[in-house]
């Protein structure tokens, strides 16, 4: 597993899963303003740019991530966090490790299956993958994500290095997963954040995803986006994490 680290030195652990499509640089600004007190560790996700896997499978990905836990990290961290693809991926660890770490956030993450988003995946991209080369196409896309100007740089070279058959597969698990029963095992304190200009089916998911968790908590982020509180507001998701950890 390929990833970024900040902080070192630091004997807390903070793990945080980036987006589909994005990167590391997903949690950068996350991660400068926590690195003082914090080790803070930012994988990059099979099939993206930086990682030589291929992507499989959102399962596959946990049993990684678990695995460099195990080995790394002692077995347990004190908190994870992920974002919508790595949302998915940090709710299939809590359902495989029930005690991998204390606290936990889920950002604007879908569990509710759908067929037909799946099934439209693999055309859409066959005929438009070779536009995204392109900066016109790709400042399209970047401005429909709604992330902040200054990462365009980042995002045009990482979705360029992306190949089609990963983006595919990671866009297609994506529209189909659902919760595992394991889920409901889950002994961290995990917050739940979902954008209140999001589509119904993730403010669905977000309560699907607290009425599973026992020792959690939801809320709805007005005026924002998907994706958008991590990436375009640092300082408020450092407050918010900091708020959770400095409870214990």
């Amino acid at each position: 597993m390929n990833y970024v680290e900040y902080g070192k030195e630091n004997s807390d652990v903070i793990i945080l899963l980036h987006g589909g499509g994005l990167s590391w640089w997903n949690y950068k600004e996350v991660a400068e303003r926590l690195q003082t007190d914090y080790h803070v560790v930012l994988p990059i996700l099979d099939g993206h740019a930086g990682c030589d896997k291929q992507f499989t499978t959102i399962e596959n990905n946990a049993l990684d991530i678990i695995e460099f836990v195990n080995s790394k990290l002692g077995g347990s961290v004190l908190m994870m966090g992920g974002l919508s693809l790595g949302g998915q991926i940090l709710l299939e660890i809590l359902s495989q490790r029930k005690d991998i770490c204390k606290y936990a956030i889920v950002e604007s993450v879908l569990v509710i299956p759908s067929k037909f988003t799946y099934s439209m995946i693999k055309p859409a991209f066959g005929s438009c993958y070779g536009l995204i080369k392109y900066k016109w196409f790709s400042k399209l896309q970047f401005k429909s994500l709604r992330i902040k100007s200054n990462l365009f740089d980042e995002y045009y070279k990482d979705t360029c290095a992306i190949r089609k058959s990963d983006m595919i597969a990671f866009l297609q698990e994506n529209s189909v997963y659902s919760l595992k029963d394991g889920i409901g095992e889950c002994e961290a304190t995990v917050q739940i954040y979902v954008g209140e200009k999001e589509k119904q089916s993730m403010k669905k998911s977000a309560k699907i995803i607290h009425e599973k968790l026992q020792d959690s908590f939801i809320q709805v982020l007005p005026n924002m986006y998907h994706g958008e509180f991590s990436i375009n507001h640092a300082n408020d998701y450092v407050r918010k994490l900091l708020e959770i950890v400095k409870r214990r």
